[in-house]
């Protein structure tokens, strides 16, 4: 693959002008660093696994309006790296399909050629503030969020002319326009508007249909994380008739993939839109075994009559919290599957489980988001 044209400026990739296995190979070794520095059990690391997919693989991205320099036209991308205030135009971006390049060119010329201006930060004045693009890998399915303030309109009905004009290889099922007055530089949302179409669109993983909404989290790499999810789950022995507890579940992907197999499985999430969305695909899908609870882990693990036979566990960043850590332990289940995005705090809870009845049966990483400095991994471990 070329070197993008942006890989000078853009902060996104960190990884431009590598060799993908080269990538791949740092990354490893990355991992395998940060157990060793942690005081994991590294015996059975398995290394990393690449991408199934390096360019285009990336179904959402969020793009910020902003100049270069002060005073200087207005552009739409990427902000650049080591100067964050200054936003670069990413319109020939290599992580995204052809589709988000031509839609963030229609929407920056569109505005720029109206006059319009963007949300400066210090000022606080101005209309636009983000573009955010979502794509159903498996069904085709685009939807555009265009994230404004409320300070002067533009005329809606010509930008989803515009839109709709586009000869894309997928569909556009729906265009947005979030209003966002709050002054902190995060796409917040007071109101939202469906200038076309439905507010959602649809996404299949596992054989299972999701229905994903503007603000909904879904996994960003959908080949490389059902591949992710099909080895992981598989770790599991004998699921079958077995309870299970799925905790920082979000919209219940896993939950519900576990639900095809398990007798029942209890999804907790303390974010209130990804459970109402998890219950609402679980009854799309037709999973009667599954049940989610809003809460924090924490609380809601004290509240809970069910004993789970198995624990699958896929942490935001942060990691799991230290006062979570004991009540997970605690159930002394023979198996504990943990999923992670954040190498670094995983080690430290693997840790923690390692001097608490665990061993680390094994370790294995996952590349799934080629050319930045993200890895994710899993990890099954076993009561002694």
């Amino acid at each position: 693959m070329e070197i993008c044209k942006h890989a000078e400026l853009c902060g996104g990739c960190v990884y431009q002008g590598s060799e993908y296995a080269q990538q791949v190979e740092s990354k490893g070794a990355e991992i395998l660093r940060i157990l060793n520095e942690k005081g994991v059990n590294a015996e059975n690391y398995l290394g990393i696994e690449g991408s199934p997919m390096q360019c285009a693989y990336r179904n959402k991205m969020e793009y910020t309006f902003g100049n270069v320099v002060k005073d200087g036209e207005m552009t739409l991308g990427m902000h650049q790296r080591g100067r964050f205030m200054s936003v670069i135009t990413v319109d020939e971006c290599q992580l995204v399909s052809e589709d988000f390049n031509e839609i963030l060119k229609t929407t920056l010329s569109f505005f720029t050629e109206r006059g319009m201006t963007f949300f400066h930060k210090k000022s606080h004045e101005g209309l636009l503030r983000n573009l955010i693009i979502r794509k159903g890998e498996r069904t085709n399915e685009l939807l555009i969020n265009l994230v404004t303030t409320s300070q002067s309109g533009f005329d809606r009905d010509d930008y989803v002319a515009a839109l709709l004009g586009l000869n894309l290889e997928n569909t556009i099922v729906g265009v947005l326009n979030t209003i966002n007055d709050n002054i902190a530089d995060a796409v917040k949302c007071d109101r939202l508007d469906v200038l076309y179409g439905r507010d959602y669109y649809y996404e299949e993983i596992l054989d299972l249909k999701f229905k994903v909404s503007a603000f909904s989290f879904f996994q960003t790499n959908i080949a490389a994380v059902e591949r992710l999810y099909s080895e992981a789950l598989a770790l599991i022995d004998n699921v079958e008739g077995k309870t299970v507890f799925d905790l920082y579940c979000g919209t219940g992907t896993i939950t519900q993939a576990l639900a095809t197999r398990a007798r029942n499985v209890f999804g907790v999430e303390i974010v209130e839109e990804a459970v109402a969305a998890a219950r609402e695909n679980a009854l799309m899908n037709g999973l009667e075994n599954t049940e989610f609870i809003a809460g924090d882990v924490m609380s809601v693990l004290d509240e809970l009559n069910e004993k789970p036979d198995v624990i699958v566990i896929d942490p935001p960043r942060i990691g799991i919290h230290y006062k979570a850590l004991p009540k997970i332990t605690s159930y002394g289940v023979n198996q504990i599957l943990y999923i992670s995005c954040n190498p670094k705090t995983m080690a430290d809870n693997l840790k923690f489980m390692e001097n608490n009845g665990y061993i680390v049966k094994n370790i294995k990483g996952y590349d799934n988001f080629p050319f930045t400095k993200h890895t994710e991994a899993v990890a099954l471990l076993e009561k002694r």
